[in-house]
C-alpha cells in the first residue's frame, strides 16, 4: 500500500469508528455510570472482540459465514440474543448512579473492583463477538485496501485489521473519556443514572431486535 492509501483507510477507519452503535453504546453507557475506568475497560473488552472477527476474516471463517446462510442465521440469533440480555439486565437494574468503589475498604475495594471490570470486559469482548455484522464489515472494507497482487494476502488482511483496530480503540477511549468528563460536571447526568439505565437498556434490545431482523448475505 502506498502513503496515500494507507492515510484514506485509517481516515476512513476513524470515521467508522466514530459512528454510534453497539459498542459505542455499552462504552459510554458504563462511562457515564462507573467512570472513565469503567468505559476504558469497556473499550478493551470491545477491542478484544474486534482482534476475533480480524483473525476469523484472515483465516478463511468470516468469507465461510458469509457464504453459509445457517452460520450466519446461528451467530446472527446468539448476538440478537445477547444484546436483548444486556439490555434486559441494563432495564431491570435497580442500582443508578456511578459505580463508589471509595467508600469501601481497600480490600474490598480492590476485590470489587476487579470483578467489576472483569465482567465489563467480557460482556464488551461478547457483545462484539456475538455480532456477525462486523465479521461481515471486516471481510468487506478491508479487501479494499489490498492489492490483487499482493502474495500473501491472509497476512496482509491481518495487519490492516490490527491497524484499524488500534486505531478504533482510542476512538472508542475518547469516548470513554468524554462520556466520564461529562459525568462529573453535570449533576443531572449523575442525578438521572437511572434513566441512561433505561434509554440504554431500551436501545440496546432495540440493536438485538434489528440484528435478528438481519438477512443473510447470501439470502
Amino acid at each position: 500500500m502506498s502513503l496515500d492509501q494507507i492515510l484514506l483507510f485509517v481516515a476512513a477507519g476513524l470515521l467508522l469508528n466514530l459512528t454510534p452503535g453497539p459498542d459505542v453504546l455499552y462504552i459510554v453507557s458504563h462511562a457515564l455510570r462507573g467512570g472513565a475506568r469503567a468505559g476504558m475497560v469497556a473499550a478493551l473488552g470491545i477491542a478484544a472482540g474486534c482482534f476475533v472477527h480480524i483473525v476469523a476474516a484472515a483465516v478463511g471463517v468470516s468469507a465461510l459465514m458469509a457464504a453459509s446462510a445457517t452460520a450466519f442465521t446461528v451467530l446472527k440469533w446468539l448476538g440478537a440474543v445477547y444484546l436483548v440480555y444486556v439490555g434486559c439486565r441494563l432495564l431491570l437494574s435497580k442500582t443508578g448512579g456511578a459505580i463508589d468503589l471509595e467508600a469501601e475498604s481497600l480490600d474490598s475495594k480492590r476485590a470489587s473492583g476487579q470483578n467489576c471490570y472483569k465482567t465489563i470486559f467480557l460482556r464488551g469482548f461478547w457483545t462484539n463477538v456475538l455480532n456477525p455484522k462486523v465479521a461481515l464489515f471486516f471481510l468487506a472494507f478491508l479487501p479494499q485496501f489490498i492489492a490483487p497482487t499482493v502474495e500473501h494476502k491472509p497476512t496482509a488482511f491481518l495487519l490492516l485489521g490490527l491497524l484499524f483496530n488500534f486505531n478504533g480503540l482510542w476512538v472508542n477511549l475518547g469516548w470513554a473519556l468524554t462520556a466520564a468528563w461529562l459525568a462529573r460536571r453535570a449533576s443531572v447526568v449523575q442525578k438521572s443514572m437511572h434513566w441512561l439505565d433505561r434509554v440504554a437498556g431500551t436501545l440496546f434490545i432495540g440493536f438485538g431486535i434489528k440484528l435478528a431482523l438481519t438477512q443473510s448475505p447470501n439470502a
